[in-house]
């Protein structure tokens, strides 16, 4: 994704890019660059001398990548060792010059607030009174703590089982509005659609109902189903894994201690477990991939044992006086390295230390101090069991691979039979390299003979294509010619990429949507990664009426496998979060909470996958950010006041128009509303008045202070008050955006409702109604702020609405 940024750098001198003129001069680098102080780096940037503080503006993409707690370790050897939060924050943000941070993402929030906070922190140098002066909020942590008690309150289905987003609006503070109001700017494609003309931001395609694909594995059925490995997997010991569980028991305390905890409570052997289920895991990931990628990583693990059994081999043939002098070594304190990926560590699959006759790796066990033979029994049992199913899996060649064969049924209908006029592009998604060559050599020779089609592979540093391409950008520019700009490159424009195979390396940040077809080979077990794949082809400005979606799923009972993936997961996620500190607020209890509410989000987010496309707001229990911000009203509200603000200033208070509903007959709206704005748009008033004594205090209660809007039903059985301001502004756009003149029959119908105008009871008892529920509301609102310690106060009875001679009607809007 570097790619995106670097090409408009000068110092590239690359034909692809279209900003030449310009002459961009900035650094381009890598959250894992930080904190790598001495190493030199490619790309011509030596990190033994950045200078990291020298930036006015740092432009931070997939910013959600830093949504954990700046945080300095002590390491063993006394230095202090940030992490990369930290290193962003002392390093580039506070150091030298005055830094403004602008933070690109988009999934800032997935199931918890403290991923927005740890990100707001960055832009506010963690100060959580930065932003008093101009919004009022003097402690930003306390404003998202508070939102996030009063969210999980809304949306537990125990609690509040018909939860509604109104519910959740008159719940929450005014200072969480303001604050995203203030430092976000939020678009979705839902927002999109409903706001902005078509003509001139482009057009979102249609989106086909999903595929669902459920493959066997082998066409000659003599390799298990899925569930039958699973089983068989699951009855591993992987003793490999597992050294501390062989320690000799007068060895138990000492080692208990070198890893700083009871014999009763060894945290290594908790670790080591975990790593036994994250393994069992990766094993199924991988078979869920391809049988291919799944015998690699059984084939690496049998010869990790192999090696392993090797080692115990070369151990017992020395004398029984070495061995004794090896045994003293370990008395010696040992190292403790500080791993702060210990889950990449993990999938290394073990990769223990050969020197000296040690193994472990974050703690090292003496070969002198463990239960050989017991060890030895149980890793060949391991490696006997694991040899039986490698065997059966290499047997599995491309041509008996009946999900390889899926595969290409798939693509060659797409091919014969396209969704849109000529369009023969097709994606194809796994989430591993092995996999996405594999699946390259299977297919690109059958596509050139069989369809006449060229093939692109892009897999981090693996790239390739038929005619001998190998260059990143270009195989995905020539892929997609049309979204790239390829015309205006000057390059060949005779190789042209119809089947692209790519790992996860390209599911964020690329422009892909001349391709109307994307195959999801393997589900990721993050639903955010699959919609993520999905946005490289559904972006503004395609070509393609229509697209489709494609996904390969293991098994059809997909409880079943929403119960295998939750039951090691959530013991993996588990020790990754504890283990790695990464929220050290947080106690084990809490930990283990927050991530059964996320395995529970993520498997209804599954489900829901199978059978529709989603958008990332379309996640159950989800925040979207663009049902807080109100910039884009500001925006439409500027160009307003610049072409109108002579005519604005004649304008009275009280005025009034009147609009068709969705239901209206008499005259109907020339407008198409959905079903949804059909059920909430109903005949009545909305009204936006003018508090008369409001003031500093009172924006603590109400975030328009001093305005208020309410939207009322005409038979006065529903009314949104002033929390929920964004929908009522966007329920008045819809119905009057566009709108130039009045509607003849609905002024009529009104002044006869009204006899012209001097009999306005109906609507002064509608506004009764809204001033007392806004009354009713403030006070609530401000009790509760009161009652909790939220910033509450005893505002004087003279600063609180309790009646309609306390406002100013500013305008009003009938809606028939």
């Amino acid at each position: 994704m570097s790619d995106n940024w670097t090409v408009y750098q000068a110092a590239k001198n690359s034909k692809l890019n279209i900003l030449e003129k310009d002459r961009f001069q900035y650094n381009v680098l890598y959250h894992t660059d930080m904190g790598r102080e001495g190493i030199a780096k490619a790309d011509n940037i030596d990190l033994k001398t950045f200078n990291w503080a020298a930036y006015d503006l740092v432009v931070i993409d997939e910013s959600h990548n830093f949504k954990g707690n700046p945080m300095e370790k002590e390491t063993t050897t006394g230095e202090k060792h940030m992490n990369r939060a930290k290193w962003l924050m002392e390093k580039i943000i506070k150091s030298g010059s005055k830094t403004k941070v602008l933070m690109l993402s988009a999934t800032p929030v997935n199931n918890t607030l403290k991923d927005l906070r740890n990100q707001i922190n960055l832009i506010t140098e963690g100060n959580q009174s930065a932003l008093y002066d101009t919004s009022g909020i003097s402690d930003i942590a306390q404003t998202l703590e508070t939102a996030q008690k009063q969210f999980s309150t809304w949306a537990d289905p125990n609690k509040n089982p018909e939860r509604t987003t109104k519910q959740l609006m008159e719940k929450l503070d005014s200072s969480f509005f303001k604050l995203l109001d203030e430092l976000t700017i939020a678009r979705s494609r839902k927002h999109i659609i409903k706001f902005y003309n078509e003509v001139d931001v482009g057009k979102f395609p249609e989106r086909r109902k999903p595929i669902p694909v459920y493959s066997k594995i082998d066409t000659e059925d003599e390799f298990p189903e899925y569930s039958a490995i699973n089983a068989q997997i699951s009855n591993y010991q992987l003793s490999i894994f597992n050294p501390s569980k062989y320690i000799k028991d007068e060895k138990k305390d000492f080692y208990a201690q070198l890893a700083g905890s009871s014999v009763d409570t060894f945290i290594q052997d908790d670790r080591e477990k975990s790593l036994i289920g994250m393994m069992k895991v990766g094993y199924l990931k991988r078979l869920e991939s391809s049988i291919h990628s799944f015998a690699i990583s059984i084939d690496r693990t049998v010869n990790q044992i192999k090696e392993l059994l090797d080692k115990i081999d070369e151990y017992e043939k020395l004398p029984e006086e070495q061995k004794e002098n090896f045994a003293s070594q370990n008395q010696i304190e040992q190292d403790f390295e500080d791993d702060e990926d210990f889950e990449d560590n993990a999938d290394s699959s073990g990769d223990f230390d050969k020197a000296d006759l040690f193994v472990g790796k974050k703690l090292k066990f003496s070969l002198a101090d463990l239960k050989l033979d017991e060890w030895k029994k149980d890793l060949r049992s391991d490696r006997s069991s694991m040899i039986m199913i490698r065997d059966t899996a290499n047997k599995i060649t491309a041509e008996r691979d009946a999900k390889l064969a899926d595969l290409k049924k798939l693509i060659k209908d797409k091919i014969e039979n396209p969704i849109n006029l000529n369009n023969k592009k097709v994606i194809v998604f796994t989430a591993f390299s092995d996999t996405a060559e594999y699946l390259y050599k299977g297919i690109q020779p059958w596509a050139k003979k069989e369809l006449g089609l060229e093939c692109g592979m892009v897999c981090g540093s693996k790239t390739s294509a038929t005619f001998g391409e190998n260059d990143f950008n270009m195989i995905l520019t020539n892929f997609a010619p049309k979204a790239k700009h390829r015309d205006e490159l000057g390059v060949d424009k005779s190789k042209e990429i119809d089947i692209l195979i790519a790992t996860d390396c390209i599911s964020e940040g690329q422009n892909l949507q001349d391709c109307d077809y994307l195959i999801n080979y393997d589900i990721h077990w993050n639903p955010v990664r699959i919609i993520q794949r999905f946005g490289r082809i559904d972006r503004l400005g395609s070509t393609n009426t229509s697209i489709q979606l494609v996904n390969f799923w293991p098994t059809q009972d997909l409880d079943d496998y929403i119960n295998l993936k939750t039951r090691v997961e959530s013991r993996m996620a588990l020790v990754d979060l504890t283990a790695t500190a990464e929220d050290n607020i947080l106690k084990t209890d809490e930990v283990k909470e927050l991530i059964d509410e996320d395995m529970k989000y993520r498997d209804q987010q599954l489900k829901r996958l199978k059978d529709e496309v989603l958008d990332l707001e379309d996640m159950v229990d989800s925040i979207s950010l663009t049902d807080f911000t109100l910039d884009d009203f500001r925006v439409e509200l500027s160009n307003f006041i610049k072409e109108n603000s002579a005519k604005l200033d004649s304008v009275p208070d009280g005025i009034y128009a009147i609009i068709p509903s969705p239901q209206n007959t008499v005259q109907p709206s020339e407008k198409n509303f959905d079903e949804a704005a059909k059920k909430i748009i109903k005949p009545g008033v909305i009204y936006c008045l003018r508090q008369k004594n409001a003031d500093e205090e009172c924006e603590k209660i109400n975030p328009l202070n001093p305005y208020f809007l309410v939207y009322i039903y005409e038979d006065g059985s529903k009314i949104y008050n002033y929390t929920s301001a964004k929908s009522i502004l966007e329920v008045y756009r819809l119905l009057c955006s566009g709108e130039k003149t009045p509607y003849n029959k609905l002024c009529d119908l009104f002044n006869t409702e009204t006899n012209s105008g001097s009999d306005m009871s109906k609507y002064s008892a509608l506004l009764e109604k809204a001033v007392t529920e806004i009354s009713s509301s403030f006070k609530k609102r401000n009790a509760a702020k009161i009652v909790t310690g939220r910033g509450g106060v005893l505002i004087a009875k003279e600063k609180q609405a309790a009646c309609i001679s306390d406002f100013e009607l500013v305008t009003w809007l009938v809606i028939k």
